[in-house]
């Protein structure tokens, strides 16, 4: 695949930051961070800043009146037996666009979703499998990928292979979740690729979350400090029984 220079690449990152670009242009742009350092860091400060905006930014309700001016003005435009003239005539379109940027700024005003970082591990989860960097270091040995993360992390993954259950451990690698540095672990089940994400937590234990997203199921859970994160579109029953072996070793 042909390669891009970096001002094409940083042109880009808004939208691949958003998941906006078409898988083949996405992939050139996950090729190249690969090989460019720069374009990586870059990468980071921008997806760190988004992270920061969405968690730090203050959030207003807008006041009750001005939320009852806006549906009045939207009830009030909703006229579709009027001719183009009349709309004109009678002001319907500039009133209509007013209305439309006051929908739109009670919109932003809205509190943010509180599950931004499912959005963030479906994210690199099919990051990973575009750019075929499911691993840093390739191995079903768990006495070779944990010594791997020794130095690289400030704690360390549990690693666990269950190849005699049916999910062989493909390696680990470093990802980057929740403003922090993450252990990532690549599982495989018959066709389908899992990856465990791993991560310190202020809580101790948290009961099993399951939820699926754009096609992958996800299930969060916390234990001994630890958070765990599984992705792939392995079925939600398959998915929890590795999260269930996971869940008895540590």
């Amino acid at each position: 695949m042909t390669d891009i220079d970096c001002n094409i690449c940083q042109k880009w990152l808004h939208g691949y930051l958003d998941n906006e670009l078409d898988t083949v242009i996405a992939t050139l742009v996950t090729e190249h961070m690969a090989s460019y350092a720069g374009c990586r860091r870059r990468y980071e400060e921008m997806k760190t800043l988004k992270a920061d905006t969405k968690e730090n930014a203050p959030y207003h309700n807008a006041p009750a009146d001005l939320v009852q001016n806006i549906f009045a003005n939207l009830k009030a435009s909703v006229q579709p037996e009027l001719s183009l003239w009349e709309k004109l005539r009678k002001g319907f379109v500039p009133a209509f666009s007013t209305t439309a940027l006051a929908v739109a700024i009670l919109l932003y005003m809205a509190p943010p979703s509180n599950d931004g970082w499912v959005d963030e591990v479906v994210s690199e989860h099919t990051r990973s499998l575009m750019a075929a960097h499911l691993t840093d270091v390739a191995s079903s040995d768990k006495h070779t990928v944990k010594p791997w993360f020794t130095g690289k992390l400030d704690f360390s993954p549990p690693v666990y292979d269950f190849a005699a259950q049916g999910y062989t451990l493909l390696g680990g690698r470093l990802d980057y979740l929740q403003h922090q540095t993450t252990a990532g672990l690549s599982y495989q089940h018959g066709k389908h690729i899992i990856n465990a994400f791993i991560m310190p937590a202020a809580e101790s234990d948290s009961e099993p979350q399951k939820l699926s997203r754009r096609g992958y199921n996800i299930i969060s859970w916390q234990q001994n400090h630890m958070r765990y994160i599984l992705i792939s579109d392995l079925n939600m029953g398959e998915l929890t029984t590795l999260s269930q072996l996971l869940q008895k070793e540590v």
